[in-house]
């Protein structure tokens, strides 16, 4: 009777030491939608519902240098998402080093893809600058393409006297849905594009002692191949083709007690090769830039504003080219995107928060063909509303 005793004290004590160990925390949003011309994330010409977010996250530490955590994400996104719950990301972190000088570590899994200012932490509603962040840099028409990719990922990490240096290198196969091939091939084909080869991350970061301003450059490579079917009709589908892409990131960031001013470059060289006649060889350069400054005048308020501007090839930034490369099929207009973003966020308190914006377009590149596929029927210039209501747990 003791000895059993004793055993049920020390599992007992144990599953109270794992459950110290464990955390578990979730967010959900919705949002309301309006667009004076053209589709964003659902019917939104007519005011569109289909922008919903639920998402719940762990950690579990099992050894100080064993960490495991996941989410799962609920997204329904207009024609770009459902709701279907995904693993968003679910990795072991092993800390291989661990001291007052430096980090150590290698993440296995699914890991979300370092880049940028906002990548590793875009899908919680709570941590975006806005509603919406860049579209010219984090495009919600290929999310997924950019989000997360299945592999390994290292990473080291230096703290010195005048700042904090960071360094990571991985890995791994990029998600490719069915958003990334229309914004790629312009239409959802008869044949599925899939990732051909692993693709490469790197990033690297510097920060002051006290993170008011950071430093940062990031880089992705993508290799894609399209499958077609093989009952496809001649003549109304590429061939087995390749899009390979190099994604590179700018960021800087300089951040006050109550302002921040946040600044983000991006290049995308991009290649189109052996489609076919349907789809002849093509080399664009696309390019992408924001300025953006926040202002907490108020502990509960937050007021942000900024201007954004992406082309799909720098050196056709009015889309005369492309319009022309197509014979008319793709619009001018999706050659390039200027926007202007305005918007309030008031955090009722620590678990709520409420959000309005207002953005100006001049231009359809962040548009996704999916949610718009007669080009015929896009509009220059168009405005967005968007209200949005978060709760955090």
């Amino acid at each position: 009777m003791t000895t059993y005793l004793l055993l049920l004290a020390e599992v007992t004590s144990a599953a109270e030491s794992l459950s110290d160990q464990l955390q578990v925390h979730g967010f959900i949003s919705q949002a309301v939608l309006h667009t004076t011309e053209n589709q964003w994330l659902g019917d939104s010409a007519h005011t569109s519902f289909a922008f919903t977010e639920i998402g719940v996250n762990s950690s579990l530490r099992l050894t100080p240098r064993l960490l495991f955590s996941g989410q799962i994400l609920s997204r329904r996104a207009g024609e770009l998402s459902n709701g279907t719950p995904t693993i968003d990301f679910a990795l072991a972190d092993f800390n291989l080093v661990s001291s007052t000088h430096n980090q150590v570590g290698i993440r296995a899994g699914r890991f979300k893809n370092p880049l940028g200012l906002y990548n590793e932490t875009r899908d919680v509603p709570f941590t975006r600058s806005g509603i919406f962040l860049p579209q010219v840099i984090y495009f919600d028409k290929v999310r997924n393409l950019a989000l997360s990719s299945d592999g390994l990922l290292f990473y080291n990490d230096f703290y010195l006297e005048n700042g904090n240096i960071s360094f990571s290198l991985g890995g791994g196969w990029p998600l490719v849905d069915t958003n990334v091939e229309n914004a790629y091939l312009f239409r959802n084909f008869s044949g599925q594009l899939q990732a051909d080869n692993p693709g490469w991350l790197a990033s690297f970061w510097y920060s002051n002692q006290s993170e008011r301003f950071k430093l940062g450059l990031s880089a992705m490579t993508v290799d894609m191949q399209f499958n077609p079917n093989v009952n496809a009709l001649p003549f109304t589908t590429p061939g087995a083709g390749h899009v390979d892409l190099l994604y590179l990131v700018a960021s800087v960031q300089y951040n006050t007690e109550q302002w921040s001013f946040t600044a983000e470059y991006s290049r995308e060289p991009i290649e189109w090769r052996q489609f076919g006649q349907l789809f002849p060889d093509y080399k664009a350069n696309a390019e992408g830039y924001y300025l953006q400054t926040t202002y907490r005048f108020h502990p509960q308020w937050e007021w942000l504003l900024r201007y954004e501007e992406g082309f799909a090839n720098r050196a056709d930034r009015h889309g005369n080219d492309l319009e022309q490369i197509s014979h008319g099929f793709i619009k001018k207009e999706m050659g390039f995107s200027k926007i202007f973003s305005t918007g309030l966020r008031w955090n009722i308190n620590s678990q709520w928060m409420l959000r309005a914006e207002y953005q100006l377009h001049n231009g359809c590149f962040i548009l996704s063909p999916r949610e718009n596929p007669d080009f015929s029927q896009l509009e220059r210039n168009w405005s967005l509303f968007t209200l949005q209501i978060g709760f955090r747990f």
